[in-house]
């Protein structure tokens, strides 16, 4: 696991040279989605994830790659790496700094190891072997969650309540008003604070594979529950609940009430 944890953060530093000097330029991005929806992508998060997949190929050829913004390379063996190069580009490209890099090993499809990177703020923060740590300006500390199991007392985040739509607008709306505060627009940084002990509860939908597979060993080595909304173990719809406690978890799944 060394190794891969190794291979991990020089991904990461790999993304951080493509990445930061262009965080305060101004770019030119594509709109992946159809219609009057809006997925940006800039070519910052293309050469970022090049850097990656190079690194990976080159010590471990037989591990799959599955990135957001390039095709399939699939594994020979139990191992592949999960990559998002940027995620939160809305926030990137307008030169907020709560972007992040994520990278995930899966062996078996299941994730072992997760690194959420936040280059602008110079935190990375780690979740393997049921364990996770945070590194900031060079100091490594562990990390827990805050352990609050009262739903009226928790911080709650997701990136945009506007995203949700029918009875997920609905469900998350009861969720909202049962919590204590709600903080919006934080992205995959908002479970990286809880793994810190400062967000309680994290609920977001429409997530694919890349955008919650390293987020997974973060909160579950803090001390952390992740479920679907309904409290099943199954993500493969993209509904993601994190939270501080399992307390805390149940009483968000009733709350949800899906």
């Amino acid at each position: 696991m060394q190794a891969f944890i190794d291979l991990a953060a020089d991904m990461a530093d790999a993304a951080r040279r493509v990445t930061l000097p262009v965080a305060e330029t101004i770019l030119a991005c594509d709109n992946k989605a159809e219609g009057a929806a809006f997925d940006p992508v800039t070519e910052a998060d293309r050469e970022a994830e090049r850097a990656m997949r190079a690194l990976v190929e080159a010590r471990f050829p037989d591990h799959g790659i599955a990135g957001e913004e390039m095709d399939l390379r699939p594994p020979r063996g139990p191992y592949g790496w999960s990559l998002d190069p940027i995620d939160g580009t809305r926030a990137f490209i307008c030169g907020l700094p709560g972007w992040t890099t994520l990278i995930a090993l899966l062996e078996q499809d299941e994730p072992v190891l997760g690194i959420i990177d936040a280059p602008r703020l110079d935190e990375r923060y780690f979740g393997a072997g049921g364990r996770a740590w945070l590194v900031a300006g060079g100091i490594e500390r562990v990390l827990a969650t805050s352990g609050c199991n009262v739903l009226a007392e928790a911080k709650l985040a997701t990136t945009d309540p506007f995203l949700f739509g029918g009875g997920e607008a609905e469900a998350f709306d009861r969720l909202r008003r049962a919590a204590r505060l709600t903080r919006y627009g934080f992205d995959a940084y908002a479970y990286a604070r809880l793994a810190a002990g400062r967000i309680d509860l994290v609920a977001e939908s429409g997530l694919k594979p890349h955008d919650l597979n390293a987020l997974v060993p973060v909160v579950l080595g803090a001390g952390g529950v992740v479920g679907n909304w309904r409290g099943g173990a199954d993500l493969g719809q993209g509904q993601l609940l994190a939270a501080a406690s399992q307390d805390l978890f149940d009483a968000a799944v009733e709350t949800l009430g899906l």
